[in-house]
């Protein structure tokens, strides 16, 4: 019962999640320091691994994002990097690159960011109710949904999963 009141006050916590919009994001460009610092700040509520400067550089070798112009990050690419670090634990990061540019081919960068993000906040702010989602009224707001699901849905089985853990018994060997 213990185990259940702490996921219970653990749902609670995910009930003030503030994650950051476009907007909320700083205006100027950052360095690695300080893009790292920022992202592990705003997804540390959630429980996710901290992003390391190696991961970044591998998503920039890898084009999964635009490489930083003399060292500095923007915007964007803060977008991106939030976004992978949200979906990378389910998903390939080429596919995570695939499904931001599906989504951003039919909607500005920024108002997709928000969306997405939006709609994570939604979902973690009612966690544990009942909640019915609008239909989606085409397939990129179907995607954008389904990540969203996927993410807190991942988020939760973690949650329990630690919560639940016992010491494994040792089978014998004969």
């Amino acid at each position: 019962m213990a185990d259940f009141n702490q996921y219970t006050r653990w749902e609670h916590q995910m009930h003030g999640v503030k994650l950051p919009r476009w907007d909320d994001l700083p205006k100027f460009d950052l360095y690695m320091d300080q893009v790292t610092a920022l992202i592990n700040d705003v997804l540390g509520p959630l429980g996710i691994d901290t992003v390391t400067p190696a991961m970044i550089n591998n998503y920039v070798k890898h084009n999964v994002i635009m490489a930083p112009v003399k060292k500095k990050y923007q915007t964007m690419q803060l977008t991106d990097i939030l976004m992978i670090s949200l979906l990378k634990p389910m998903f390939q990061t080429d596919t995570v690159r695939s499904g931001i540019d599906q989504i951003t081919a039919g909607d500005y960068p920024k108002q997709a960011y928000d969306n997405f993000i939006g709609q994570l906040e939604d979902r973690l702010h009612h966690l544990g109710e009942d909640q019915v989602q609008p239909a989606a009224q085409n397939l990129n707001e179907k995607l954008m949904q389904v990540a969203v699901d996927t993410v807190v849905s991942r988020l939760q089985s973690e949650k329990l999963l630690r919560l639940i853990k016992r010491p494994l018994r040792k089978i014998e060997k004969k």
